[in-house]
């Protein structure tokens, strides 16, 4: 079946390398789409066993106290966990947390490659977790199911890893839009964390993978926001500095949040207990919290309403900031499934609430109502933990289809995204590999091209022209070789410039002008240049922004004497091989 497949699309195959991207794009599109609904599904099912079913039945066995509260809730984020332990644990242990970093680490180091039972053990143990109660999202699990969803479809197809990369990165797009019908926000965050690339090749796959898995889910849960808000707009403009302040506490939080995540996943992986009881702890410690603030459970969208309608108390604001900080990590760092979009979203709106209720209690006249700045709190928070701004500005636009608020919410985010990356390097995403000795950094590996300095990788073997070089000249050498750059040297190896074939593409159509015309009136003499001694690292934040092929490579920092060239192909070259062996060590 699998043959007849491939051979009748191979007619497809051999028209274009786009058209092969579009076509699988839109499938991996339809298939996130369907695995959304399958999967939220699953997540009320499950909640209807563990706090329907389960809960008349534990209420009947441990009855209400005098004081008011549900002790038998402690034991229902535990029973979760301990379904969700053997799961995870037995099938696929890359489902563990909330999935993201997986997903970045296999589209960096891995060639996009993803094993297909991911998908649906994520699916599984995360509607477990959320269903019985689990401080967590929907968000991570299902932005590593439709990632999983796009490699495999690529490695079903044997698609190049560049290929199994993009539509890793399409699945990844479709399940963030499919969710939150958020198409535009899906996109961002795939080119803007996922993938770390903007290019044209990659966009288009992505918007369309995006734009088909909305389409799916708008079809049959319907077309509605993720949140009801009432009408806000910016009531004066001496609101502003106030959300500044919002987005430079809204900074402080979310370092609070990924550093105490990252804490717990620490502390629960150096827990010399079997691992599939440890999501069972976590779901334990999370019910004692749950029996007196239940706010803290699952997503807690019911909670952000009623804080974006001021239905809230400042004292219960203030506080759930934090126990949802210690929920979050209880249900993550013990081992459990979920995502963390959510929980920085409440996180976001119960600050923001707090900060609004004080600022609007001193200033009535001239201040929106607490809800105002709990909407902008949101997006702050989660510009914050994910150190993606766009992505946040988007997400929560397209969340509440409300524009009316857009400049304070660009505001705060972005001040909130610079406080977070001052006070801490990492996003809460990237903190859990670097704790592994994993940094990436736009889709590489930091630590493999901090390993390679340039002279293990540079060629003294290259091509130069004399400054006073004639363009007749200059063509004759180019048509003898074939290189692209060429180095413009005077007599003692000084470095001029360079010159390349888009750099003759002006000129030679003037065959006038070709005794007249030398090498230094068109040569690029604003160059950047590296040592030998630079590592790759520092060699890609040189060139990343001008996308260079070709870098000289000079004696010393303040020498022009070019003793060698560092091709952006030996680069990756290198790089891909000391991956490999990274991976395979």
């Amino acid at each position: 079946m699998k043959k007849l497949i491939l051979k009748n699309l191979g007619k497809i195959f051999r028209l274009s390398e786009s058209k092969v991207l579009i076509f699988l794009a839109l499938v991996v599109g339809t298939g996130t789409g369907y695995g959304a609904i399958l999967f939220i599904s699953l997540i009320e099912y499950a909640r209807e066993l563990f706090f329907g079913y389960s809960a008349d039945l534990m209420s009947g066995l441990l009855p209400v106290s005098e004081g008011g509260y549900n002790w038998w809730v402690i034991v229902i984020p535990a029973v979760g966990g301990l379904l969700a332990g053997p799961i995870i644990y037995y099938f696929a242990k890359e489902a563990k947390g909330h999935g993201v970093p997986e997903v970045m680490d296999a589209v960096a180091r891995k060639g996009g490659i993803i094993r297909p039972q991911v998908a649906a053990v994520k699916a599984l143990a995360s509607a477990i977790c959320i269903g019985s109660g689990g401080s967590a999202g929907r968000e991570g699990p299902i932005i590593q199911i439709g990632s999983a969803i796009g490699s495999t479809i690529g490695q079903i197809f044997k698609m190049s890893g560049n290929r199994v990369k993009i539509l890793v990165g399409c699945g990844a797009a479709a399940g963030i839009s499919a969710v939150f019908n958020a198409p535009i926000a899906g996109i961002i965050f795939s080119l803007e964390i996922i993938l770390g690339d903007f290019a044209i090749k990659t966009f288009a796959p992505v918007l369309l993978s995006s734009v088909i898995a909305s389409v799916i889910t708008r079809s049959v849960l319907g077309n509605h926001p993720a949140f009801e808000v009432p009408a806000y707009e910016l009531v004066s403009a001496w609101e502003m500095p106030l959300y500044v302040l919002l987005g430079a506490l809204s900074g402080g939080v979310a370092v609070a949040f990924t550093r105490v995540l990252g804490w717990s996943e620490n502390f629960f992986d150096n827990l010399k207990i079997p691992e599939i009881s440890k999501p069972a702890i976590g779901g334990m410690l999370l019910g004692i919290v749950g029996v007196f603030y239940p706010q803290v459970f699952a997503d807690g969208y019911s909670t952000i309403n009623l804080a974006l309608y001021s239905k809230m108390t400042f004292g219960l604001l203030f506080i759930l900031i934090f126990l949802k900080i210690a929920g979050t990590s209880l249900t993550l760092g013990s081992g459990n499934s979920g995502g963390i979009f959510a929980p920085s979203l409440f996180m976001g709106a119960m600050l923001g609430g707090a900060f609004g209720l004080v600022v609007h209690s001193y200033f009535p006249d001239s201040t929106a109502t607490s809800g105002a700045y709990a909407l902008v709190g949101m997006a702050a928070l989660v510009g914050g933990t994910t150190h993606a701004p766009m992505t946040a500005i988007l997400i929560i636009f397209e969340m509440t289809n409300d524009y009316r608020i857009i400049l304070p919410l660009m505001v705060a985010v972005t001040i909130s995204t610079l406080v977070s990356r001052g006070l801490f390097e990492h996003s809460i995403y990237t903190i859990k590999l670097a704790s592994r000795g994993i940094f990436l950094r736009g889709g590489k590996d930091l630590m493999i091209l901090r390993s390679l300095q340039v002279f293990e990788v540079m060629d003294r073997s290259f091509e130069t022209i004399s400054p006073s070089t004639s363009l007749s000249r200059i063509i004759n050498q180019i048509e003898s070789t074939r290189e692209t750059y060429y180095m413009v040297v005077d007599d003692n190896r000084y470095l001029y410039g360079i010159i390349s074939l888009q750099d003759l593409r002006s000129v030679l159509t003037s065959s006038s002008l070709d005794d007249l015309i030398i090498a230094e009136d068109i040569a690029h003499t604003d160059l950047v240049t590296v040592t030998p001694d630079d590592d790759l690292e520092q060699v890609r934040r040189k060139i990343g922004m001008q996308d260079l092929q070709v870098v000289p490579v000079v004696e010393s920092e303040n020498s022009r004497k070019i003793i060698a060239v560092l091709r952006k192909d030996d680069m990756m070259t290198i790089y891909n091989k000391r991956l490999i062996e990274s991976i395979n060590e």
